[in-house]
């Protein structure tokens, strides 16, 4: 197993954005392109459970990479992903009382599907070994914040590290795009100048790429905003490595 875990907060720079930005089941803005991705899945009944925020605002800071290596077995070389149901829960805990609600995941029809992945991010998976496919779901927490997981499955794992390794070292070029929340959510759609924190998880032949945006969009507060992101993140990790190594 290779595992590669890097957290990068920082603002969207407006005009940095080099793909378009995926939209799911929402019309497109005059003048912009977007994807239409159908989130599948639905809101449990119940509420998410609020979390309070946090008065202080911490410096924005990068955690330092780190990796650990164990044999992959064989097997996990061919097998499929990891079944959609059962690497994104319909609830995660948030470690502080509350919980992350799923609104809606996918399979993409392709690893490189067009709004979903950068340029850079394309071309690295054009250079590797191959790419089994590409999962998302979008989250929220009782503060209506939003969290987009993708979990791409590659076919050799050492892929995997190299992909981690070279996309964490750009805190400001995101290279996977975030999805716009779909109707019912009780999500806003939020303007591709909205602040936004990503992070990078690698275990056995996956990447675990997370992203985190308050529901105001402010772009402030990023190291709190990484915080929220982790258990979720965490979680989806978890289950990736258990499907990977079992």
């Amino acid at each position: 197993m290779a595992r590669h875990d890097d957290t990068t907060p920082g603002p969207l720079p407006e005009g940095k954005r080099v793909w378009p930005r995926n939209a799911a089941l929402a019309l497109a803005a005059a003048g912009a392109a977007f994807l239409v991705l159908k989130l599948t899945g639905t809101v449990p009944a119940g509420g998410d459970g609020g979390v309070p925020e946090d008065e202080a605002a911490p410096s924005v800071t990068s955690a330092a990479p780190s990796t650990t290596a164990a044999p992959t077995p064989a097997s996990a070389a061919a097998r499929p992903m990891i079944p959609l149901d059962d690497v994104f829960p319909a609830a995660v805990p948030d470690g502080k009382g509350g919980r992350f609600t799923k609104v809606g995941a996918a399979v993409l029809n392709s690893c490189k599907e067009p709004g979903a992945v950068g340029p850079r991010l394309a071309a690295l998976i054009d250079a590797s070994k191959g790419c089994v496919g590409e999962q998302v779901a979008l989250y929220k927490d009782g503060r209506n914040n939003q969290y987009n997981i993708a979990v791409f499955t590659m076919k050799d794992p050492v892929d995997t590290l190299h992909l981690v390794t070279e996309l964490s070292t750009a805190f400001d070029d995101y290279q996977v795009a975030a999805q716009a929340p779909p109707p019912g959510s009780g999500l806003r759609t939020l303007p591709a100048t909205s602040g936004m924190v990503q992070s990078f998880a690698g275990v056995g032949r996956t990447m675990v790429v997370g992203l985190g945006q308050w529901s105001d969009g402010r772009t402030a507060d990023f190291q709190k905003l990484v915080d929220r992101l982790t258990p979720l993140q965490n979680a989806v990790t978890t289950r990736t490595a258990a499907y990977e190594h079992a």
